[in-house]
């Protein structure tokens, strides 16, 4: 069974600016850049039929390509965390993308996420990791933010089942309406 997410796969530039917040850090699984992502939609283990479902319900959404911007760190898990992540300046299309996202997963007969959608880019994943070395990261990286970026695309990723991590591969990739001009946004510092 495929575990299942649609997501926006990182810009390698974004990726490698958000790979310099790494530093050594008790307990901390940095997230390799190549696998570094946003997740619109977790949908987990699911049967072939389900996946096949899904990825058709994906292919459906139309909506326009849209800028983003990355800005703030975070951690989950208050005196236990567990993820440092990089936060997303607010985009209604995001937000849309995100809905969009969750009605392709029901239509499919896929359950409800059971938690409130925060969109965010993974950084790390804590295990034992102590409050006060957490705080040493983000306090370091206080001013943290990225370029803008044209999101022209968002994707089908799989990963391994029961792992909870990468590596992560793009299954299916769905254009947005306009991302066919990417390249052209790139080649202008969009």
């Amino acid at each position: 069974m495929p575990r299942l997410f649609a997501a926006i796969v990182m810009p390698e530039e974004i990726a490698t600016t958000l790979d310099r917040v790494r530093q050594p850090t008790p307990g901390a699984f940095w997230i390799p850049p190549t696998d570094m992502h946003l997740t619109l939609r977790f949908v987990g283990d699911v049967g072939k039929g389900q996946a096949r479902e899904f990825a058709e319900e994906l292919a459906r959404i139309e909506l326009p390509a849209f800028s983003l911007k990355l800005d703030g760190l975070g951690a989950f898990g208050g005196d236990e965390p567990r993820v440092l992540w990089a936060g997303v300046q607010p985009s209604e299309t995001l937000d849309a993308l995100a809905r969009a996202c969750d009605r392709a997963a029901r239509n499919a007969g896929l359950p409800a996420e059971g938690r409130t959608w925060k969109p965010h880019v993974t950084l790390a994943r804590l295990r034992h990791t102590p409050v006060d070395a957490v705080v040493r990261v983000l306090s370091r990286k206080a001013t943290f933010n990225t370029d803008e970026f044209f999101v022209g695309s968002f994707a089908l990723m799989s990963a391994k089942p029961g792992l909870g991590g990468g590596p992560y591969v793009v299954e299916e990739t769905y254009a947005l309406a306009g991302g066919q001009y990417a390249n052209f946004a790139d080649e202008n510092n969009y």
